[in-house]
């Protein structure tokens, strides 16, 4: 079985997109995957599945869309696409909370960076799959505008890093 760690966008972030993380783990077994674990109220998931990544990720778009009325979107990633995430962070300086990782489903365009707005002194990095932003300030007092994170779903270094350690903690079990 492979061990996948689900990444769900907008789940109880700011009152929208509901699901307690009990009925989600509830979800995640009811169809069929093992050795569930969900990691802090923002849709991040730890499971053991026998089918293919796009078999898995189809499953889960099916049965959220039915529990919640839409899919909210599932990223799926392996422990070593997230240790990589976090080791390979083009910002050693910055302080794990205040640097996060944006999760997307496919590369963004190459002209993704065209629109970039940073009054705060952001910086970003595109690496793959993943768009790295140090927030100097936090995020949550940015001014940045950057179109291709709207289609992903961001953890601060420190999330990244426990989920990577949850994984591997559940490959070795």
């Amino acid at each position: 079985m492979t061990v996948f760690v689900a990444l769900l966008r907008a789940v109880n972030v700011g009152g929208t997109g509901m699901l307690s993380m009990a009925d989600l783990k509830a979800l995640y077994e009811e169809i069929g995957f093992q050795d569930v674990r969900t990691y802090i109220q923002s849709g991040n998931v730890v499971f053991r599945a026998e089918a293919e990544e796009a078999a898995v990720q189809a499953q889960l778009g099916k049965a959220l869309a039915a529990k919640m009325g839409k899919s909210p979107g599932v990223i799926l990633r392996s422990r070593e696409a997230l240790e990589r995430a976090a080791e390979h962070s083009p910002f050693p300086h910055a302080k794990p909370n205040y640097l996060l990782v944006t999760f997307l489903q496919d590369e963004p365009p190459d002209d993704a960076l065209t629109k970039l707005v940073a009054p705060g002194g952001e910086e970003v990095h595109i690496a793959g799959r993943e768009i790295y932003v140090h927030y100097p300030d936090g995020s949550g007092r940015s001014k940045l505008k950057l179109p291709a994170l709207k289609v992903g779903t961001s953890r601060n270094l420190n999330t990244v890093r426990k989920l990577a350690e949850m994984a591997r903690e559940l490959e070795n079990d």
